[in-house]
């Protein structure tokens, strides 16, 4: 009897070591799949990869910053309004669960400045102003957690900018009903992107972004020259096809 009994745990104890081997192989495998979908620019087949790694391993930090950032991207060029919402809203859900997991992370909070930051530009009025202090917040606290996030900076350089861009309404608005916020400039907004470029500069974005606010800030000739910089960059993700040719735009219209 007794020696029946350690057969049994012994074949328990493999039959455990078996199912976790397995699963191990199956997460590493579709976060791997999701992974090289993202390099090959294929970036709604890399969601389905991560979202599917993610339902095996639902608290994995990794995992829920990449559904994050793609639902982010991709709702981001999506013409359908209702399911670009859709598509910002789940960057929102996953983001808020990593925050609520890893709230002393720095890329966690990233992804959530950036959620709340893409439901922003969609919204007006007052849902887009009661947003405005939150996706500051959050993008400080990064900064403050690893100064060396480029892409807490980057954010925070879009703040800048999209602040000093607010129509006297909501400038008003913000004033009124949320006590103001804080002194915002496009000079503030070049510092924080030139912070950016200066920890990563192979981030296309940014040199978009900077150029626009030297343009905004009056200073042409560094913004037609990030412009210039940025189209000599090789593509890293499925949006730089875009950004260059926005790029290429506006440099045909400054210079």
């Amino acid at each position: 009897m007794l020696n029946q009994l350690r057969k049994y745990c012994f074949l328990l104890f493999l039959l455990s070591l078996f199912f976790s081997y397995n699963y191990a192989q199956t997460f590493d495998s579709l976060y791997q799949s999701g992974l090289q979908l993202e390099q090959s620019f294929n970036e709604k087949q890399a969601l389905i990869k991560f979202q599917e790694a993610q339902k095996l391993n639902p608290n994995h930090l990794q995992v829920l910053c990449k559904c994050s950032d793609l639902c982010s991207r991709i709702g981001a060029r999506e013409n359908n309004e209702k399911r670009k919402l859709d598509y910002f809203n789940s960057a929102l859900s996953f983001a808020k669960k990593a925050c609520t997991l890893y709230p002393n992370n720095d890329d966690a909070n990233v992804e959530m400045s950036v959620a709340l930051g893409r439901i922003a530009l969609i919204k007006s009025g007052e849902d887009k102003i009661s947003m405005v202090k939150e996706i500051k917040k959050f993008a400080d606290k990064a900064i403050l957690i690893n100064p060396s996030n480029f892409k807490a900076w980057h954010i925070l350089g879009k703040w800048h900018y999209e602040i000093s861009n607010l129509n006297f309404f909501e400038k008003t608005a913000i004033k009124i009903f949320y006590g103001g916020l804080p002194q915002s400039s496009f000079n503030m907004s070049i510092n924080a992107y030139e912070k950016a470029k200066s920890i990563n500069n192979k981030f296309c974005l940014n040199y978009l972004e900077l150029a626009k606010a030297y343009e905004k800030n009056d200073n042409i000739k560094q913004a037609i020259t990030n412009l210039k910089q940025l189209l000599q960059m090789p593509n890293s993700i499925e949006d730089d096809v875009a950004i260059k040719k926005e790029a290429s735009f506006l440099l045909k219209k400054w210079q």
